[in-house]
């Protein structure tokens, strides 16, 4: 698999794609941005490099969808090789399109995988402690990234069209701020692979609420497809409310990639109607070098 196998809505380099199979692990879609800053890891499944079948086929990070769960297992040790984590590393999200979000510690390594979770509706996860694998998944919902290289803290949402009018992303980084002391200015940000404007139809009671909380952008968010049917941009929904958390223009990368239109490559929900499985973003913090100013 290569970056150029992906359709992209432009010819910006937003992406690094790693191919870690030689290795024992699966391939991740990076954002350089986060990849410069150095003290992060970070990735963004595709549906390559697992073991599960049919219509999870084949790196499903779902044990909720109908999947063999010790497929699924598979899968995760698969993915913790390309995190260099173990799988008791990995701590995951119970999405259910809350802006709720968990302060992550070591206390909650394995939550979801190894162990039972002892939390519920949580949509966002946060952490200053390097090496807990922060987990969430996706399937057109969007995904952000966020990193605090002075207060060495990270964070992954998901905000789907709930999440994204309630201003997860802005929720997101009110916890870190509460909690670690992170300042919007310093923030590094991404928001990964989901739906494009393109395949994205909702109902005019969803525009008319966009079109309402992001007054003097409507036309940047919605456009008119059909009497009553009208296509919604999440990409830039959620890149405006970054922006008007504090987040600086060139401390944010934007997806360009629609998991719809790579429906072969990425799952979808829309371009399988339900029939799939899931896909995960990750990210870790490294060790902090001692001595080091980042």
């Amino acid at each position: 698999m290569n970056i150029a196998d992906f359709k992209t809505t432009d010819d910006n380099h937003v992406y690094d794609l790693t191919d870690d199979s030689p290795d024992g692990g699966v391939p991740l879609l990076k954002f350089p941005i986060i990849e410069q800053l150095g003290i992060a890891e970070h990735g963004f499944t595709t549906r390559a490099g697992g073991v599960s079948r049919g219509i999870f086929s084949t790196l499903n990070v779902s044990y909720t969808r109908g999947d063999d769960l010790t497929a699924v297992d598979e899968n995760y040790k698969r993915i913790a090789v390309s995190m260099h984590a173990d799988a008791a590393d990995f701590v995951l999200s119970d999405q259910t399109h809350t802006t709720n979000i968990r302060k992550v510690t070591g206390d909650d390594r394995g939550k979801g995988i190894v162990r039972e979770k002892d939390y519920h509706d949580i949509d966002g996860l946060v952490t200053d402690e390097p090496g807990i694998v922060l987990s969430a998944f996706f399937a057109d919902c969007v995904p952000v990234f966020f990193v605090d290289p002075l207060h060495h803290a990270a964070g992954i949402s998901h905000s789907g069209w709930r999440g994204t009018i309630h201003r997860m992303g802005r929720e997101t980084i009110r916890v870190m701020q509460e909690a670690y002391g992170s300042r919007p200015k310093d923030l590094i940000c991404a928001i990964g692979p989901s739906i494009c404007q393109s395949c994205y139809e909702v109902s005019e009671d969803v525009a008319v609420r966009f079109m309402e909380e992001f007054q003097g952008h409507g036309e940047q968010l919605c456009y008119l497809k059909s009497p009553g049917k009208y296509q919604l941009n999440l990409w830039k929904a959620n890149e405006l409310v970054l922006l008007e958390a504090g987040i600086l223009p060139e401390h944010m990368a934007v997806t360009n990639i629609c998991t719809c239109c790579n429906a072969r490559l990425l799952f979808s929900h829309r371009a399988s109607h339900g029939r799939r499985g899931n896909l995960g973003a990750f990210i870790k913090l490294k060790e902090k070098l001692r001595g080091k100013d980042f």
